[in-house]
């Protein structure tokens, strides 16, 4: 019998986020932001400390709306290092600010987001075969590729590593180990 990532058996919500998001292919424009916000609020931290604070982050963040995050003024900015329930760094949340404006630049030039950032898989989630989760790299050459474009660009925190941890998140990879019965779900054409 299948079983699943090892990572995914460390609390209630990252089984959730394991079973129904992580790896599943994202062309929402509203979602594909909320993950650049929440991996660039991870950077430093593990991911639990962040899923733990998503809804929070939903909240503080008018639910990634990344029109109204990029309209965001100083008084806002100061109201949200005051919220306990996100992670009280200035340079993060200043970062989702002025990744929301690049966000939105990048939709203009390329029609959405979702156009932009699946170039760098041509479209397809990269299917891997990971016997173990030591075997999951930190980045890629893809990822490396993006987080060289995201920061030319005007993006901050999205450096290599959190850019991988961002194609695993929106499915532009599937890490899930073989054993993982997510792995078989995502690899087929349609997901359950």
């Amino acid at each position: 019998m299948p079983g699943k990532c090892v990572w995914a058996l460390n609390s209630t919500n990252e089984e959730h986020y394991h079973d129904h998001e992580w790896g599943v292919p994202l062309h929402d424009e509203q979602k594909l932001f909320e993950f650049l916000v929440l991996e660039g609020a991870q950077a430093g931290l593990s991911w639990r400390t962040i899923l733990d604070k998503r809804e929070a982050y939903r909240s503080a963040f008018d639910h990634f709306d990344p029109l109204k995050v990029a309209a965001y003024d100083h008084k806002k900015l100061a109201s949200l290092l005051q919220n306990p329930g996100i992670v009280k760094n200035r340079l993060k949340i200043e970062s989702a600010v002025s990744n929301a404006q690049a966000f939105l630049r990048v939709q203009q030039e390329f029609g959405g987001f979702d156009q932009y950032i699946w170039r760098f898989v041509d479209g397809e989630t990269r299917q891997n075969s990971w016997l173990s989760h030591s075997q999951i790299p930190a980045y890629s050459p893809e990822s490396a590729s993006m987080c060289k474009d995201l920061q030319k660009r005007g993006f901050k925190f999205v450096g290599k590593t959190i850019c991988y941890a961002y194609m695993q998140a929106v499915g532009m990879v599937n890490d899930h180990t073989v054993d993982c019965f997510r792995h078989a779900q995502l690899t087929a054409t349609t997901i359950p």
